[in-house]
């Protein structure tokens, strides 16, 4: 497998999952763009002569054609695109906010189909391409508390199959990446019975890591899975079986 000077686009790749992804095609060969939302430190820290940060608001489609016009200039077309950035705002829905509702899926829904939007038209015309979008074992089986995560979640996999379809006869792959508990700040944060007890619902008995969602994320982005296409690929140590 190699993605030897690919240009790849990470969104959300300034801590946690993200930052594991761009730091693992990097190490890969790969040159990767990445987007941030406010973590300029944290965005500028991963900067190198293969890896560049750019600021950007996924919920505008402007913006995201302006920064995937800055990061093909900047290393080449795009070969990859990692839908990652994400953001939750968890509570009951008898009690959610209309705005909670509102701001997750205009950040992980509507965010995604901008930046697939943005890329979409210069792999077709290159009839090569790579798109991995990140769900969620809660798309596949809810969350209590995450009615609106859930939902973007569950609506990446119905994205990701549609355009999979629109797009294979030209050489473009479309696929979802659906991690459970990983460990990352957010579970690192979490108080050790309620870990300890989320443990015993998963099968294997543990949180998964953040280099095992990278490498599954990096297998799908390699030539070598062209024939993969419109798929869903749990990660979560059996937690939805």
């Amino acid at each position: 497998m190699s993605l030897q000077d690919r240009t790849i686009l990470v969104t959300g790749g300034s801590r946690g999952i993200g930052r594991e992804i761009v730091r693992d095609l990097a190490a890969h060969g790969a040159k990767v763009a990445f987007t941030y939302l406010s973590r300029a430190q944290e965005a500028e820290a991963l900067a190198s002569e293969t890896v560049a940060a750019f600021q950007c608001d996924g919920r505008s489609l402007e913006a995201v054609q302006a920064t995937v016009k800055q990061a093909s200039e900047r290393f080449g077309p795009l070969y990859g695109l990692v839908n990652n950035a994400g953001i939750t705002r968890d509570q009951l829905l008898v009690m959610m906010k209309k705005e909670d509702w509102h701001d997750v899926l205009d950040t992980n829904l509507t965010g995604v189909f901008n930046f697939c939007r943005a890329v979409a038209f210069g792999m077709v015309k290159r009839k090569e391409g790579r798109i991995v979008n990140m769900g969620s074992v809660s798309g596949l089986i809810g969350n209590k508390g995450q009615v609106n995560y859930a939902a973007t979640k569950a609506g990446i996999i119905g994205l990701s199959k549609a355009l999979a379809k629109e797009v294979a006869a030209q050489g473009i792959t479309v696929n979802v990446v659906a991690p459970g508990y990983i460990e990352t700040e957010m579970t690192a944060a979490m108080p050790e019975k309620t870990r300890e007890e989320l443990k015993k619902l998963i099968p294997a008995g543990r949180f998964g890591s953040v280099q095992e969602v990278a490498r599954l994320v990096r297998y799908l982005l390699d030539e070598d899975a062209s024939y993969v296409t419109g798929q869903v690929f749990t990660i979560d140590g059996g937690l939805a079986i």
